[in-house]
């Protein structure tokens, strides 16, 4: 009777280990957290002190277990996506480089935005080409990884993606060419063959890439956000900038949430998970909270006959949450700030 017993406990256990720590291909998407963007930024070394806050907002994306998975599904504001889905096929590092490379992209665009906007210059570095992705069947890949910035080809800088390219079109397929690259603030090279490429038929690296680059600006802004990825905070981040810049109290004492993606001309675009960013204003006692608005049309319904955009989204989610947090359609920067100049 005791064996029994002291099986049916070490049965026990391990089925509770199991459930508990058990890793499956799936992740779970939760409400994550709504912060202030002035800890994360400074202009000309200094903190926005004042009252009120912008926050910017973000969504949790953590591995599944069996019992997480449980929970996931009868929890509202959560949900189970396939981690194939949502990784693309990157490994978790390389998906970790991608997200790094929007929110710094985020913050170069939210700067430029909020300088433009207040008619106040800055300058443009070029620093490189950032390695986005690999073919199959690239002669780089293994020697190049995710993250890096190419600074040189051959020994020849270039102050474009665009001259980089023009440039490796002119050599030949199977010609080996000598990349310099930065990794980790260290510089390396690498000597490879060029693939052909197709559509249209041409050498390459066998890489998809884009422009890396600096922005310089008088008095200096630096954005920090830590572990935090993506390009979803450019919009909360160019508004904290321009407030700070032109000493706008654009605020008033408010607490004031929303996401979405900008451009340099502070154009805002849509993001995912949005539902979970209202989740974590409203939990923030935000009053007011930006969703992107972008326009809906029928060749986007031809491709999903559901598409529901970030700010009907967003709406709902407040009407499940039945908060008095008001949800603020918006397409630019200039709508958020207009917003906030006749509501005040």
């Amino acid at each position: 009777m005791k064996k029994h017993r002291k099986l049916i406990v070490i049965v026990s256990i391990l089925v509770l280990l199991v459930a508990l720590f058990l890793p499956l291909p799936f992740f779970i998407e939760s409400p994550g957290s709504a912060q202030p963007t002035a800890d994360s930024i400074t202009v000309n070394q200094h903190h926005d002190q004042r009252a009120g806050k912008f926050l910017f907002t973000t969504v949790e994306l953590s591995s599944a277990t069996p019992l997480s998975l449980i929970w996931a599904a009868c929890t509202p504001f959560h949900d189970i996506e396939p981690r194939q889905e949502v990784m693309a096929g990157d490994n978790t590092k390389e998906y970790l480089q991608m997200q790094n490379y929007f929110m710094e992209n985020a913050s170069n665009s939210a700067i430029e935005a909020a300088f433009k906007k207040a008619h106040r210059s800055y300058t443009k570095e070029y620093l490189g080409i950032y390695v986005m992705s690999f073919l199959k069947n690239s002669h780089f890949k293994g020697h190049l990884q995710v993250g890096d910035t190419v600074s040189e080809i051959d020994g020849h800088r270039f102050s474009s993606s665009q001259a980089f390219i023009k440039y490796v079109k002119a050599q030949k397929v199977n010609q080996l060419v000598t990349v310099k690259y930065q990794r980790h603030g260290k510089t390396h090279q690498t000597k490879q063959k060029l693939m052909a490429m197709t559509h249209p038929r041409r050498p390459g690296l066998g890489i998809s890439l884009v422009d890396h680059v600096r922005i310089r600006t008088t008095p200096k802004v630096a954005i920090n956000a830590g572990d935090i990825g993506g390009p979803s905070a450019g919009l909360m981040f160019s508004l904290q900038i321009y407030s700070q810049l032109t000493k706008q109290n654009l605020t008033r004492g408010r607490k004031i949430a929303g996401t979405g993606t900008i451009n340099s001309q502070g154009k805002v675009g849509p993001i995912g998970g949005i539902d979970k960013k209202v989740y974590a204003a409203n939990r923030e006692h935000a009053q007011i909270f930006f969703a992107p608005n972008d326009r809906v049309t029928k060749k986007i319904l031809k491709v999903d006959p559901h598409y529901e955009n970030n700010y009907t989204i967003a709406k709902k989610a407040a009407a499940r949450l039945n908060t008095k947090m008001k949800i603020v359609p918006v397409k630019s920067l200039d709508d958020a700030y207009n917003y906030l100049k006749t509501h005040q």
